[in-house]
């Protein structure tokens, strides 16, 4: 059963038993508490993986990826100017509109009830991110120790890192020396922990709808059903910021730089993009992708290096949410964040984003991290991951299908810059 059926599923389940029992035990002694301290536990377990999951995922990338050094740094510049105008779709969308504004006072009275959670007004000043300069925030993610980063969540520090000695083992590996023996001991036993730790994931993924059910039947029984009637303005917002980057600036961009018409555009590669949809990877799209590049008349080459390397950076629709979802609880929580402090939530959402595209679910494991980067109190991420998780299963696969629609287009304008030309 894939895993959006068996999430909303467990919504379904864990909303009626809130209203049946509400805070009153059944089987005796249990309650829908219980549950959801159970259900906490999940989503702890989620972003614990994440920091050494994302380190290993980036490392992994860094050894196994071939990139010609001219078409590399088209590829790259490409890539960021993809990111930046996702990102700067989703500023202007949330500065705008400011949507987040709706959720204000709700977050606070989810967190009074959740278990083990502080009330809101115990909040420390602190935790607001407009309390410090964005250079102050800045110097603080970089890592101070090697092992810093991992027991202080800083995502950009871990990546940072991974970056570093990933460089560092591509150079030492291309090098002929005496120790390539131990070079290539230490890459086997990248590769093997990277698949481990994704094997684990994939364990705990098979433990969230639990974690859903069970939180829900908590939130649901204190609360009431009215909780889920603020998650329609959360989806349509997420929705707009992707449609936006994806209908709008893709197949215009396709069009005057790539030479490839809308018609062509959608027309062709249609096929990738409702795969993406439906299977929910655009790791796993990567063969349909090829062919319908291919029925575009894009070069292999280019082709290759757009959708078998480049989807490791072409990750717009998650680096999109996650900075959009960020801004929206910042927002919800009554926090004035200067321009400086919301450029370093996209920093870290892009940062987070790179290396990700082989991870199961790689949305809702970076998304704790994000959040965190945010300024976000750990309550807050807590108790708001399980309610977005019941929407999660429609923007995780318009995610992919961003991500593809990015690989795609990629792989035009490289096409375009080496000269090869459309029909």
């Amino acid at each position: 059963m894939p895993l959006y059926t068996q999430v909303l599923l467990a919504a379904a389940g864990g909303t009626l038993l809130g209203i049946a029992f509400g805070k009153e035990p059944f089987l005796g002694w249990l309650r829908n508490e219980h549950l959801g301290r159970l259900g906490l536990i999940v989503i702890t377990l989620l972003k614990t993986l994440a920091i050494p999951l994302i380190f290993f995922a980036i490392l992994d990338a860094f050894i196994r990826t071939s990139l010609p050094l001219r078409q590399g740094a088209k590829l790259i510049v490409i890539c960021f100017i993809n990111l930046s105008v996702a990102m700067t779709i989703g500023l202007l969308l949330m500065n705008l509109w400011e949507p987040g504004v709706s959720w204000q006072g709700h977050i606070d009275k989810l967190l009074n009830i959740m278990p083990d959670s502080p009330a809101a007004t115990n909040r420390s000043a602190a935790a607001q991110p407009g309390g410090e300069s964005p250079f102050e925030r800045l110097t603080s993610y970089i890592p101070r120790t090697m092992f810093q980063p991992f027991t202080s969540s800083n995502v950009i520090g871990v990546v940072l890192l991974a970056l570093i000695l990933g460089a560092a083992l591509r150079r030492l590996r291309a090098e002929p020396r005496r120790q390539a023996g131990a070079v290539e001991t230490i890459v086997q036993t990248v590769e093997s922990l990277y698949h481990w730790l994704v094997r684990i994931l994939g364990w705990i993924i098979h433990a969230v709808p639990f974690a859903v059910f069970g939180v829900l039947a908590y939130v649901v029984g204190r609360a009431g059903v009215g909780v889920f009637s603020l998650l329609w303005i959360f989806l349509v917002t997420i929705l707009a910021g992707l449609a936006l980057h994806a209908l709008v600036y893709y197949p215009t961009l396709a069009w005057l730089v790539g030479k490839k018409s809308p018609k062509i555009y959608f027309g062709k590669g249609a096929d990738a993009i409702m795969t993406a949809v439906s299977c929910n990877s655009s790791l796993a799209t990567v063969p349909v992708t090829l062919r319908c590049l291919d029925r575009m008349n894009v070069s292999p080459e280019s082709a290759r290096l757009a959708a078998c390397v480049g989807t490791n950076l072409n990750n717009d629709g998650i680096t999109l949410y996650e900075a959009m979802a960020a801004l929206f609880l910042a927002q919800a929580l009554g926090f004035d964040l200067a321009i400086g402090n919301q450029l370093l939530i996209v920093a870290a959402s892009m940062i987070a984003g790179l290396g990700v595209a082989g991870i199961p679910e790689a949305g809702m494991v970076v998304l704790p991290l994000v959040l965190s980067a945010a300024g976000l109190p750990d309550q807050v991420i807590t108790a708001s991951i399980p309610l977005i998780m019941t929407v999660d299963w429609i923007l995780a696969r318009i995610r992919s299908g961003v991500n593809v629609m990015s690989d795609m287009l990629v792989a035009i304008l490289l096409d375009r810059k080496v000269g090869k030309q459309s029909v």
